[in-house]
């Protein structure tokens, strides 16, 4: 198998890794809202939750990055659900 056929593949794993991952997310934010809590609510602790793993994971100072690149795509509105103006 050549180099750039394993680099696929595993990108296409990392992908589907992140899908899936997403999905429990999304499972996760139904379940609260069918108990009542906000949407926002969930979503600042799901922030943390991640943040408090990447730090565990990486370090601070890569997490930190890692921050600051995530709130210069919601500001290009990489995140948005609507279309932008």
């Amino acid at each position: 198998m050549s180099t750039a056929t394993q680099f696929a593949l595993k990108d296409r794993s990392a992908e589907e890794a992140r899908q899936t991952a997403l999905s429990y997310v999304g499972e996760a934010f139904a379940l609260a809202a069918l108990d009542g809590v906000e949407p926002d609510a969930v979503a600042e602790a799901a922030l943390c939750a991640a943040m408090c793993e990447l730090v565990a994971m990486h370090g601070e100072d890569s997490a930190a990055k890692i921050a600051t690149r995530l709130a210069e795509r919601a500001a290009a509105g990489e995140y948005s659900v609507t279309p932008r103006q």
